[in-house]
């Protein structure tokens, strides 16, 4: 996995590199999804840039679409999209380069970032796949701010009901939010036991750590009978002390101070890995 722990923080650095071209982004929940969304395209999912449209893919929805640069940054180490065009066009007027997925573009199943939309689409897609017999996989992220919206708890509700255990849930808690943190804003603990009452199968891993999400999507795989939901406990701001654990950095365009510290942080945290 080392590897991959790399690429996390590589991909991290082309994350910054895109908000500081297009004036702004939601680092914050960029910096904690990153090891999610690193596991599930270069280790778990069944893609092909060479064939995006292949009708036993995996599928995968980012719900908290707002953190939109983090996906860019994966889709095009993945081959979807040219990180170059990517970084030049990202949120200018008139641009396919949004800040919000748009499934225009190759590799985005669904437009997101309308909080609280993506787990009941991702479990008509499991049911769709699964009433097909089809052998694929559908997996969806949400925010932890994100499941103040009820929506979520229909589908949860839903797809227990139709056993779905082709669908994994991943939840990004990193305990913050626009307005502050999480159980101040709309309280969620006890998540584990709340998610388990509706009927899922429900695993907790370190969302930072690579070898330990990588052991919970094993885990969902041989689940059957019902869905899963991964808490993946990470940071935001994960991989620069700047960042980390800060509500203001959930939109936030870094200072020219602030990048250098913060691309200083990855550079070292990306050595340390190379030379694990």
């Amino acid at each position: 996995m080392k590897n991959l722990k790399y690429l996390s923080y590589k991909l991290r650095e082309d994350c910054v590199n895109i908000i500081m071209a297009g004036g702004g982004g939601h680092i914050g929940g960029d910096m904690s999804v990153m090891e999610i969304l690193t596991d599930l395209y270069f280790r778990q999912m069944n893609i092909s840039p060479e064939n995006p449209e292949d009708p036993d893919r995996d599928l995968f929805i980012l719900s908290k679409g707002h953190s939109m640069e983090a996906y860019y940054a994966v889709l095009c180490e993945k081959g979807f999209l040219k990180l170059e065009e990517v970084t030049r066009e990202f949120s200018k007027f008139g641009s396919k380069y949004i800040g919000h997925p748009n499934n225009k573009l190759p590799g985005i199943e669904m437009n997101s970032g309308s909080l609280g939309h993506g787990l009941p689409v991702a479990v008509g897609m499991a049911l769709a796949v699964k009433m097909d017999k089809k052998p694929n996989r559908v997996y969806v992220v949400t925010g932890d701010g994100e499941l103040a919206e009820g929506s979520n708890w229909e589908g949860a509700m839903s797809g227990a009901m139709y056993g779905l255990d082709n669908l994994v849930w991943i939840v990004d808690r990193n305990r913050l939010q626009i307005s502050g943190g999480t159980e101040d804003v709309m309280a969620l603990e006890d998540l584990k036991k709340k998610v388990e009452s509706f009927g899922w199968k429900v695993l907790t891993a370190d969302g930072n750590d690579i070898d330990a999400l990588d052991g919970a999507f094993e885990k969902a795989r041989q689940t059957k009978g019902c869905p899963t939901c991964i808490i993946a406990n990470t940071i935001k701001g994960k991989g620069s002390p700047v960042m980390e654990n800060k509500a203001g950095w959930h939109h936030h365009l870094p200072t020219e101070t602030e990048y250098a510290s913060i691309m200083k942080d990855l550079e070292e945290r990306k050595e340390a890995l190379a030379n694990e």
